[in-house]
Parts: C-alpha cells; structure tokens; sequence
C-alpha cells in the first residue's frame, strides 16, 4: 500500500517534468526576429544558407540566431585628406548603406557580424583619400563638392560593391582648411568673381557703345537725306 501510494504521487511530478521540458522546448525553438533584419542560423559553426526573414520562425533550440539589420544605415567620419596641393583638410564625411539580404549569410561567415569597422569605414577613408588628393582645396568650396561626393561613391562602390554591402550616398557635411589657406581661398575665388563682374560690364558698355553708333549712324542718313530734299525751290 505504501509502495503503491509512492508510485502514485511520483507519475504526476514526472508528468509535470515532461510537459515542463516539451514546453521549454517549443519556447526555445521560437525565435522571433525583429523588423528590418534577418536572422543567420549558426548550429555550432554550421551556417544555415537561407537567412530568416523577420517574424517567427522555429528552428533547432540548440541553434544560435545573429540579427543583421537591412535598413538604411549612417556612419559618420572625420577624417584628415591630403589635397592636390600636399595640405591636410579636414574631412567630415556622412555615407549612407544598408546590407543586401540575400548576401546576409555570406557576409556573415566571411567577415562577420560586424562587417562594418572590416570593410566600410577603412574602404571609405581610402576612397575619400584617393578622391581629395587629385583635386585642388578650393574644389570643396566650389560646385565640385557634389563631383567629389559622386567620385567617392563610385570609387566606394567599385571596392566593396560586391561583398554584399550597398552604398546608397555619400555626403560631405563639412570642411575646415587652415585659416590662412581658406582665407587665401576665399581672396582668390572673390577676385575672380570680381574679374567675372567687370567683363560683364565692359561687355555691357561694349553693346550699349554699338548702339549709340547705329543710332548716331541712323540720325546721320536722315538728316542727309532731309537735307538733300531741302532745295530753294522747296524752302521758298
């Protein structure tokens, strides 16, 4: 009877256990992943080949889930560039990417999940470098920011187009030249705005000098032209 009563109270507890284990189970077999990445499914240095796409999903319990985001990401650099001329400017640079999904497994296994400090930023400082030293200083000041902007971005996507990684923009925020330097710049592009000033009034004078001529020229042939009709006959 004693035996029976034991045999009795432990089949709940072991039902409990079971139950128990099979529901931690199931919890540990659902993993969520959040919107705007996709999940790498690493079992033990085995890399699933097919990312998860955000939502749940169920997979081994034993399995391990990286999250890589897909949206559109900025990073941010001040960085010192040497110019056409030898000076160091100083850069403040803005470049906008995102990690291509399908290439999310990829990038993972073949640099990381911190593909970014591997490939971007040191690409992108090299970019930067290679763009600003066959330009002269006062090209940052001029409409051929924008050109330098365009050339880093072709030169960026060239370099790691390919590693799965997409370079949407880059943006040039800010420059800072020596002071002397950018003051001298600042001289030089004034004297030739005052240079453009100045042949378009000489060409201005030029023009309204012509006129002045046709019209004296016109005024001539008629009073000419009055004067030979003036005979005395007529005047008397």
């Amino acid at each position: 009877f004693v035996n029976t009563a034991k045999t009795g109270s432990i089949k709940p507890i072991v039902v409990t256990a079971f139950i128990g284990l099979f529901i931690g189970i199931i919890l540990a077999s659902v993993r969520v992943v959040p919107a705007g990445y996709v999940g790498v499914v690493d079992f033990f240095g085995h890399v699933s080949e097919s990312p998860l796409k955000s939502g749940i999903s169920f997979i081994n319990p034993l399995a391990k889930v990286i999250n890589l985001s897909v949206r559109t990401q900025e990073d941010k650099e001040t960085m010192n560039v040497p110019s056409k001329e030898g000076m160091n400017v100083a850069l403040d640079v803005s470049i906008l990417y995102r990690l291509e999904p399908a290439k999310a497994v990829d990038v993972y296994k073949t640099i990381g999940p911190y593909y970014q400090d591997v490939i971007l930023v040191p690409q992108y400082r090299a970019a930067a470098r290679g763009v600003t030293v066959a330009h002269e200083s006062k090209a940052l000041y001029t409409s051929e920011r924008e050109m330098l902007a365009q050339a880093i971005l072709d030169s960026l996507r060239s370099l790691i187009g390919d590693r799965g990684v997409i370079i949407e923009r880059v943006l040039l925020r800010a420059i800072t030249l020596p002071v002397m330097v950018s003051g001298a710049i600042e001289q030089k592009l004034k004297a030739e705005q005052e240079a453009e000033r100045m042949k378009f009034i000489l060409q201005r004078e030029t023009q309204e000098a012509e006129r002045k001529r046709v019209e004296a020229a016109g005024i001539r042939d008629a009073q000419t032209i009055i004067s030979q009709s003036l005979t005395a006959q007529y005047l008397h």
